[in-house]
């Protein structure tokens, strides 16, 4: 009779394993999506069919710099209620090799999910910003998102800046004081 009950209690467990695994998040992220930048802004998003409650995505758009950028970015999601369409977990931007630059903020959750990114002194490179987030529902859902850069002058900039004023001034001042000798 133990026996019997242990055979039983292993089938059961056995085949609440398997079942388990069916029930398990899919991922449906998709593959990763270049970002066009024009004159340093771009945007970008992504939909999500009907069907897909519970799964997760983490989409990723990846740009290239010249120079030394500042970025900028928001993402948002909205939908008529918090249970509906989709849930924004994590705005990230990372380094082509994978590393964390800067995590995004969350400013919003519910029906619409907002979150902000930014960025100072991006070394001139590769990078991808991430979007992850969870279906909530078996409605479709889908976000949004822009990306701006903005070029930050070098130490050398500032100091041809502070030269040309120092000139500006001389000759002004020069100007000044042949006007008044005559």
């Amino acid at each position: 009779m133990n026996n019997t009950k242990s055979v039983i209690a292993a089938i059961m467990f056995a085949g609440a394993a398997l079942t388990s695994q069916a029930v398990l998040a899919a991922d449906i992220s998709a593959a990763p999506e270049p970002l066009v930048l024009i004159d340093g802004t771009a945007d970008f998003g992504s939909s999500f069919a009907a069907g897909n409650m519970g799964n997760t995505f983490m989409n990723q758009f990846t740009f290239s710099t010249v120079g030394v950028n500042a970025v900028d970015s928001l993402v948002s999601s909205i939908s008529r209620t918090a249970v509906v369409g989709l849930d924004i977990t994590g705005f990230d931007l990372f380094g082509a090799g994978g590393g964390l630059v800067a995590a995004g903020e969350q400013l919003g959750t519910g029906s619409i999910d907002l979150w902000s990114l930014t960025a100072n002194g991006l070394a001139e490179g590769n990078y991808y910003v991430q979007v992850s987030g969870t279906m909530v529902s078996t409605g479709s859902g889908s976000f949004g998102a822009n990306l701006n850069l903005a070029p930050v002058p070098e130490p050398e900039t500032y100091g041809m800046m502070l030269a040309g004023l120092g000139i500006l001034g001389m000759l002004s001042r020069r100007r000044k004081n042949s006007s008044t000798a005559a």
